[in-house]
């Protein structure tokens, strides 16, 4: 009897154990569950907990640790936080309450982000290449012979014209895939001379050179080149981002070609006139020092001329034919192209570069009128010594006629 009673005993305080354990493991699930429910506003199904075992008990720790720890990760990556706040329970069973407060390093939880939070992606990077080749493309007839390569206009723009050569792939969404790494690419070409390549590796830039050197007049001695470089990166967290002869962006398509097209193609034609000036100006300061020398020069007037025509239409050519001061239409329609647009013209300094053409010309300017001042006093003191000529002459045959006269009388 006493020994049915001491087992009895027993029992009841295993049972008292198991069930005092049960509902604490129930209280400390209820608790996790709201933890959950707070860092994921999805909702979860309750978990019940009736009659566990302790090895169940040791299962439901073990799912519940897993669990916690995809939810925080998935916080942690959605939320871009640099910890996870969460302490993992021991695999033994105890008293012991959760504490949130405990951090997990990213590490520990390798979700494939980097540690801004973004996918690591990076594309290969796209070629771009600004060449000025001519003073003059005729546009009409190179679109004529490249009809099949041709992509109209998106704009009232009519000084350039855009050529897409090679196979495109199209993504799932039926528009254009990525640039980078594909074997398309593109051709810009403007009316003043410039053209810019994107996408084209070395062995096939002189093949596209030659498709608008037959259109192009007024084919320069020497050909100018730039080179640049866009990057392509889905995951950035802003539109675009600058770096060191480079642009990254979100995305190119064909609106970004021609935006950064626009602007190289206007920075190497700057380049070219920006040369012609220098010339002008060497040529000027070669007279400066020669009459510094001798006090005199010897220029004809017709050079000069000529030397203040060649000032004035270099002028008017970076303000009419380059548009230099107009603003895409683009970039008036959409602010993320008109962002693309400030950037490059501030990295390729076109605004300063034109100021110091500006300023350059002003000195040609001011070295032509100071010189065409001195071809006129020459001419007026030529014209006066003409003069005395003539009226010393002509008092010479009055005299010559007085005399003349004279002695006829006196016979």
């Amino acid at each position: 009897m006493k020994m049915w009673r001491r087992l009895s005993i027993d029992q009841h305080l295993r049972t008292m154990v198991f069930r005092s354990s049960s509902s604490r493991y129930s209280s400390m699930a209820l608790a996790l569950n709201r933890q959950l429910s707070r860092a994921n506003p999805c909702p979860v199904a309750p978990i019940s907990f009736h009659y566990l075992s302790f090895t169940k008990t040791l299962d439901f720790q073990r799912n519940v640790i897993s669990l916690i720890l995809k939810h925080r990760i998935r916080s942690f990556s959605s939320n871009r936080m640099g910890l996870v706040i969460v302490r993992c329970l021991s695999s033994t069973p105890s008293t012991r309450t959760v504490d949130w407060n405990d951090p997990v390093s990213c590490s520990e939880a390798d979700d494939g982000y980097d540690s801004n939070g973004n996918e690591a992606e990076m594309r290969p990077s796209i070629s771009v290449r600004a060449y000025f080749l001519s003073t003059s493309v005729d546009l009409r007839s190179l679109v004529d012979q490249n009809k099949a390569n041709f992509i109209p206009p998106a704009s009232r723009m009519t000084n350039y014209v855009v050529l897409r050569f090679g196979g495109t792939k199209l993504d799932a969404n039926g528009s254009e895939a990525s640039l980078s790494g594909s074997s398309c690419c593109y051709m810009v070409v403007f009316q003043y001379g410039s053209m810019v390549l994107f996408n084209v590796c070395d062995r096939y830039v002189d093949a596209y050179l030659k498709i608008v050197e037959r259109h192009a007049l007024g084919l320069l001695p020497e050909m100018l080149r730039d080179e640049y470089e866009a990057r392509e990166k889905p995951t950035l967290n802003t539109w675009m981002q600058g770096g060191l002869d480079y642009i990254m962006l979100q995305y190119l398509n064909i609106d970004g070609i021609r935006i950064i097209g626009s602007v190289l193609g206007q920075s190497i034609a700057l380049d070219y006139y920006v040369r012609q000036v220098d010339g002008i100006v060497a040529e000027f300061t070669d007279i400066n020092r020669g009459m510094e020398k001798t006090g005199t020069f010897t220029m004809e007037e017709k050079k000069l001329f000529q030397l203040v025509g060649k000032a004035n239409s270099n002028l008017a050519d970076v303000i009419l034919k380059l548009g230099l001061f107009e603003r895409s239409d683009i970039a008036w329609k959409d602010a993320k192209y008109a962002q693309i647009w400030e950037y490059l013209r501030d990295e390729f300094e076109l605004t300063q570069r034109f100021a110091s053409l500006d300023f350059k010309l002003k000195f040609v300017e001011h070295n032509i009128r100071f010189l065409q001042e001195i071809l006129q006093n020459r001419k007026s003191d030529f014209l006066e010594w003409l003069v005395i000529i003539l009226i010393g002459a002509d008092i010479l045959i009055s005299v010559y006629d007085i005399a003349h006269e004279s002695a006829i009388t006196a016979l």
